[in-house]
């Protein structure tokens, strides 16, 4: 079949994504997704009244046509010849996945911090997260980089992943579109609030199996690399629910277990300090010898996660 997803594919993908990471000079998907989200955008808000409406139609409209795309991609491919589809499909789920830039930008906001210094250090963090970064000290900018690391481990790695097993590269192309959405428009601003309620709630809808099985890899992860998988799994069930989004508060749950470090809590947003609650309240600060361990961690759960998925598809 066309879509049928490889785990052959899953793991050249992903050893493609930790040798060459995000090669900026070259196209990307997911950045041609940013624009044409920027390039819809005013012509939905035009064409219906209601922010609402405008928003699920925008949302639904680019979520398909993305899906579409892809899969007309891959049955040209297909048609020419099925090695060049396996190839572009190899090539296409790479660009989805971004564990070794993840790894890349956390450990950059530490170098910065430890030899060039805060200034440095604030301005490398706030290229990864979305908080305001201009007034952070040294503990907020690694717990910024460490929260980023356990977060995108789902988005950024194992649902992109958990979606090829399921449908093949459409749908992780669909759910990067989801994602991306997501990451522009589904703020809680006067701008956005209910143009991009849909994106948000699509996101959320997501993204709720996958951070919640990634609990179980990150256990896994974690019990190979220092023996806290009890740890993890623990502190996510008792405190994975303390986080104003449905799923993140699961992988920062989980990595702040399987670390003991303390995670979340207040922090500015366009100049606004939202009170969050603290993940692993009883736990230490984050240094930057553990953003270093979370990067360890979260290479070692996206292996496990690229080994399960493999051996799912073989099987089945």
């Amino acid at each position: 079949m066309v879509f049928q997803p490889d785990g052959t594919i899953l793991l050249l993908s992903f050893l493609l994504d930790l040798l060459l990471k995000d090669p900026v000079s070259l196209p990307h998907p997911i950045r041609w997704m940013g624009k044409a989200i920027e390039s819809f955008e005013p012509m939905f808000r035009r064409a219906v009244a209601s922010p609402v409406l405008s928003g699920v139609l925008f949302s639904l409209t680019l979520i398909v046509s993305t899906w579409t795309i892809g899969a007309l991609i891959l049955w040209m491919c297909h048609w020419v010849h099925p090695l060049l589809a396996r190839g572009v499909e190899c090539i296409l789920l790479w660009y989805c996945i971004s564990a070794g830039s993840l790894a890349e930008s956390a450990e950059g906001v530490v170098r910065a911090l430890l030899h060039r210094g805060i200034l440095d250090a604030r301005k490398a963090v706030s290229m990864i997260v979305g908080r305001d970064t201009e007034s952070l000290n040294e503990s907020g900018i690694l717990r910024a980089a460490l929260e980023t690391t356990a977060e995108n481990f789902v988005d950024g790695v194992f649902a992109p992943l958990f979606y090829y097993a399921i449908g093949g590269i459409p749908l992780a192309l669909a759910y990067k579109m989801v994602n991306t959405l997501d990451s522009m428009v589904g703020y809680r601003n006067d701008r956005y609030i209910q143009f991009g309620k849909a994106a948000a709630r699509i996101d959320d809808a997501a993204n709720w199996i996958p951070a919640r099985l990634a609990v179980l890899l990150i256990a896994c992860g974690a019990h190979l690399l220092n023996r806290r998988g009890r740890d993890v799994l623990a502190t996510a069930f008792r405190e994975g629910k303390n986080h104003l989004s449905p799923n993140s508060g699961y992988p920062e749950a989980a990595f702040a277990g399987g670390l003991q470090v303390r995670l979340n809590g207040p922090n500015y947003y366009h100049g606004v300090l939202v009170q969050k609650p603290y993940i692993g309240k009883d736990f230490g600060e984050v240094t930057p010898r553990l953003v270093f361990r979370a990067i360890d961690l979260m290479v070692c759960s996206s292996f496990l996660a690229v080994c399960m998925l493999t051996v799912i598809l073989r099987c089945s």
